[in-house]
């Protein structure tokens, strides 16, 4: 329940990308970042999408490199 929690709060914060939106993110897009919201914003997820994008923002440098690959798919 967590892990699709956690899929479904990075879809809607990457939904924010206009594209993204269009196309509806792929299972992969989600999983690549499922793991870095639990570990970095699991405290920010009920203060909505953008607080949560600021935070993977902040911690880029320390998400994996696949979550971070879809930040900058994404124009992030």
């Amino acid at each position: 329940m967590h892990k699709f929690l956690f899929g479904f709060a990075l879809l809607s914060v990457l939904i924010s990308d206009v594209a993204f939106a269009q196309r509806g993110g792929t299972d992969s897009e989600q999983q690549a970042c499922v793991r870095d919201v639990s570990r970095y914003c699991r405290k920010l997820m009920d203060q909505g999408d953008f607080v949560v994008l600021a935070c993977l923002q902040q911690n880029r440098a320390r998400l994996t490199a696949a979550c971070r690959q879809v930040l900058t798919n994404h124009g992030q």
